[in-house]
């Protein structure tokens, strides 16, 4: 017998959504939705989740990792129920749900702890740099070790913990029985869709849903050639021409889209841009920030003037502790991995009922 939480709709309001109680159940949204199937008829099934207050069927679902929000049903909603914020607002429940310490759903819901983990980082890191010995050469090693522990402590301490509850809900609870060598031949669907976001381009073929679709897979790539450039590459310190102008057009790359994405959230061209929750824009700006200061850093090195700009330095390096302390572990960055083993979860199911 499924368990109904009354309050369930005041709750995921927390969470972004605000006009889901409109629906009056008339299909369209599943309709429209090139994505949807006879097995997957989102968002019209998880809104009615959502004003029954089923938290164990949408905690057990993939579903809402399963939209890349185009924006088609809520433009096409005859009642501006917005389906798609709240398949949006679903996934940042559905976060705070995995994540083992709680803290994605306080910093989700409360802006001001968000603001205050903010502070609390950069004073440390000002402190650091300001009121102790350490040297300019000295603080830039202790800077690029911090990277290395911090990579691994959060992915082993956070996400790793998370994506097993994740696993948890949606394939042990549920009681889906899949065998050993289903979950090694699906690897590829992680893989795959992690690199890639595959599935988007199952949306609508649309010139803007393309260029969106190509947007992401250059920032994706960027993104991941930087982070494996700065800390595996030693970037910052290398002497090699080749890797220093890699990791110029990464973080080139990186902060070049990210203008683009917030001049979209800035104008809300479109139905995805119209309702942002600070936590996009707290993405969408670190992001842009850790490419634009990395490129500076990198600059003044070539240019021997870091010693002069190392403010420029410790700038860098508070918002790399930022985004990796709070955003990667608890904000909007850790869409990227769960959809990404949604995807997979969703293979090892898919696998499973062909049998």
């Amino acid at each position: 017998m499924p368990t109904i939480n009354p309050n369930f709709a005041e709750e995921i309001k927390k969470f972004g959504a605000k006009d889901f109680n409109l629906c009056f159940n008339c299909g369209n949204c599943t309709a429209i939705c090139s994505l949807s199937t006879n097995d997957e008829t989102f968002p019209r099934e998880l809104i009615r989740y959502s004003t029954l207050g089923l938290e164990d069927d949408l905690k057990s679902s993939l579903k809402p990792w399963l939209c890349y929000y185009c924006g088609e049903c809520s433009t096409d909603c005859p009642r501006q129920a917005n389906p798609g914020e709240l398949m949006m607002s679903l996934r940042r429940w559905l976060t705070a749900q995995y994540d083992w310490t709680g803290l994605s759903g306080l910093l989700y819901k409360n802006l001001w702890a968000y603001i205050l983990a903010m502070i609390a980082i950069f004073g440390a890191v000002v402190g650091i740099s300001y009121f102790s010995e350490f040297t300019h050469s000295e603080l830039m090693h202790i800077g690029h070790l911090f990277e290395m522990v911090a990579i691994a402590g959060v992915f082993a301490i956070i996400l790793l913990p998370n994506i097993i509850r994740m696993w948890y809900f949606t394939i042990i609870k549920p009681g889906i029985k899949v065998n050993l060598k289903a979950y090694f031949l699906s690897l590829k669907d992680l893989l795959i869709h992690m690199f890639t976001q595959k599935r988007f381009l199952g949306c609508e073929p649309t010139r803007e849903n393309k260029m969106r679709w190509l947007l992401h897979l250059i920032l994706v790539i960027g993104y991941l050639s930087l982070l494996f450039t700065t800390v595996f590459l030693n970037w910052f310190s290398t002497t090699s021409n080749f890797i220093v102008w890699l990791g110029y057009i990464e973080s080139a790359a990186i902060f070049l889209i990210t203008i683009l994405f917030m001049q979209k959230r800035m104008r809300k061209v479109d139905a995805m841009h119209k309702h942002s929750q600070p936590s996009d824009w707290f993405f969408v700006i670190w992001l842009f920030l850790m490419g634009f200061t990395a490129f500076m850093v990198r600059l003044l090195i070539d240019t021997q003037q870091i010693d002069s700009f190392f403010w420029v330095y410790v700038i860098h390096i508070t918002v790399l502790a930022q985004w990796a302390l709070i955003i990667v572990p608890f904000g909007k960055w850790t869409h990227f991995l769960y959809r990404s083993f949604a995807m997979y979860f969703d293979a090892l199911i898919m696998a499973k009922e062909k049998k």
